[in-house]
Formats: C-alpha cells, sequence, structure tokens
C-alpha cells in the first residue's frame, strides 16, 4: 500500500475517532442533543457505538461505549495493516495500547479548538450558531475554574488564554511522556 493511501486512511479513521470523541464528550456534559450538529454526530456514530452499547454500559454521563469506538477505530488502522506486512499480528495488543493513548491528543485538540471558536465567535458576534453554543456546552466545564479564578480586566477576558495555555503545557506533558515510554 503507498505512503499516500495509508495517510488518507489514517486521516480518515482519526476524523471518525475524532468525531466519538465529541461524542463522548456531548453526553458527558449532558449536551443539547436536539442541536442538529449533535444529531449529526449522533447518526454517524450510532453504527459503531449502538451495538457496543451492549459490551460496555453508560455509567452515569460516562458512555463506555463511544470511548470504546474511538479506540477502536484507532485500532482498526493497525488491524487493516496486517495484510500488507506492516504490521506483525503478535503486535495487535502493544498497538491497542497506543490506540488507547493517542485518544489523548485529540480530546485535547477539541478543547484547543473550541475555547478559539468561543472566542472567534464571541468577536463576530456569531454565538447563536449551533456550532457555537454546542461548542460553548462542551467548552464551558472546562473553562468554568479558569472564569472563576481569573476576573475579567475591563471588558477584557483573559480566561481562554490562560486555559489555552494550560491545554498547551498538558500536550507537551503528554507528548513528553509518550516519548519517554516509545523510546
Amino acid at each position: 500500500m503507498e505512503n499516500g493511501a495509508i495517510n488518507i486512511l489514517r486521516l480518515l479513521l482519526d476524523f471518525y475517532a475524532t468525531v466519538l470523541l465529541v461524542r463522548f464528550l456531548l453526553q458527558i456534559v449532558q449536551a443539547d442533543f436536539f442541536n442538529p450538529i449533535s444529531q449529526i454526530i449522533l447518526k454517524i456514530t450510532a453504527p459503531l457505538v449502538e451495538p457496543l452499547n451492549k459490551i460496555f454500559p453508560t455509567i452515569k454521563n460516562f458512555n463506555f461505549a463511544a470511548l470504546a469506538s474511538a479506540i477502536l477505530v484507532k485500532w482498526s488502522f493497525f488491524l487493516i495493516l496486517i495484510p500488507f506486512g506492516n504490521v506483525m499480528p503478535s503486535q495487535l495488543g502493544l498497538f491497542l495500547l497506543v490506540a488507547a493513548i493517542s485518544t489523548v491528543e485529540p480530546l485535547i485538540q477539541i478543547y484547543l479548538y473550541g475555547i478559539l471558536i468561543i472566542a472567534l465567535s464571541s468577536w463576530i458576534g456569531g454565538s447563536n450558531h449551533p456550532i457555537v453554543r454546542l461548542t460553548s456546552q462542551i467548552i464551558d466545564p472546562y473553562m468554568k475554574p479558569f472564569r472563576n479564578i481569573i476576573p475579567p480586566i475591563g471588558m477584557i477576558d483573559i480566561s481562554p488564554m490562560v486555559a489555552i495555555l494550560v491545554l498547551i503545557f498538558a500536550a507537551n506533558q503528554f507528548q513528553r511522556f509518550v516519548n519517554n515510554i516509545m523510546f
């Protein structure tokens, strides 16, 4: 398989895993499931999450099936590479661990880009759009402690900047952790 095709396949699987993680976050924060974006996410992810609900139950707001689906989608990339000789079947257990660990980075990116979406929408006045409302519902629980600790300076709220710096720091620490494990 050519590198280009492998990269496209990985991109598609990573995108779908990220959508599954968004569904996972939507259920944790109990977002508005009547929002059209929520409906799209639920319909796109249902074929994989619904069968897994029988194996991985939802406890309170924590949908283990959505999280397991994201991990399995990331792991499926390695399963697909077996016939091409890029991955040995004996390595699949290790790659399941790699897939589980690799779900942390998209979660950090969801919050990072979510904060940017909320900040930009506040500047242009588009806070009533369904994407912005849904993003706000996901991001607000993360932002609340920052807003409680850091008061606005006049009309400027610097708490998103501090929250982004914390996410960048967390991403760097996570990358350092992964590098120490791998090497």
